[in-house]
């Protein structure tokens, strides 16, 4: 069975590097999101498109898929589109989505204000406040090494291409997801950080409207799972093996 990882918003598929080098096995299958380096993304219009787009470069046969924060949501929204496809999920700091029109007004706004940031001031710019969030504040206690690698591979980015996903695929623009999660027949495993209390919260609900639904938390981490617990996120990854 294929292991497919999709990355973060301002990752790209070496996010997942630290975990699939402790997987073993198979080399997992990394897809790069919209806006964040991908190929074939000239028709991608909505949310739905590009879980279209992701799909379409799934094997032929079901496969092991997991998702990182805006890589969760479309995983979940890929296997609620194609449950066929999907033998068992995990999904790391994800949510199911707004559930009300005002929800996500809000957000459109908090996103228009990064994009205005990325048009009007550059890469550097967003970076250094996007990386002040309180959401990245637990990262501060990692290496510097660790902490400089990331940031470089946010800088890596094109500034219009970050901003093209934030106005396809930020949360604002996905589908609510919540009311066909007990519809998903395959299992699933939500990761969420200890010390990232928004996504505890939305975990523990995602994981519990599923029906084979698995959560568990990291402990002493926030919210980028990836970066400070990857050896949790692969073994999780290798129940499934």
């Amino acid at each position: 069975m294929t292991l497919v990882l999709l990355h973060g918003f301002t990752g790209s598929t070496a996010s997942w590097d630290a975990v699939a080098a402790t997987l073993g096995g198979p080399a997992p299958l990394r897809l790069a999101l919209l806006g964040h380096g991908a190929t074939g993304t000239e028709r991608v219009q909505t949310f739905e498109d590009e879980v279209a787009r992701l799909a379409a470069q799934l094997p032929p046969e079901p496969v092991q898929l997991a998702g990182y924060s805006l890589g969760a949501r479309l995983a979940l929204g890929l296997t609620v589109a194609y449950p066929e496809r999907v033998e068992r999920l995990t999904l790391v700091s994800g949510q199911a989505g707004l559930a009300t029109e005002f929800e996500r007004n809000e957000r459109r706004r908090a996103d228009a204000r990064w994009c205005s940031l990325l048009e009007q001031l550059g890469m550097a710019a967003f970076v250094n406040a996007w990386e002040a969030q309180p959401l990245f504040a637990t990262q501060s206690g990692l290496s510097q090494e660790l902490r400089t690698a990331r940031r470089l591979e946010r800088l890596s980015h094109e500034p219009y291409g970050l901003v093209r996903s934030l106005r396809v695929t930020g949360l604002a623009e996905m589908p609510y997801y919540a009311p066909r999660l007990g519809s998903l027949p395959m299992p699933v495993t939500v990761l969420a950080g200890e010390l990232d209390p928004k996504f505890l919260a939305l975990g523990r609900d995602l994981a519990a409207a599923v029906r084979h639904g698995r959560f568990a938390v990291a402990p002493h981490a926030g919210h980028d799972l990836l970066l400070e617990a990857p050896d949790l996120v692969a073994r999780e990854l290798r129940r499934a093996f």
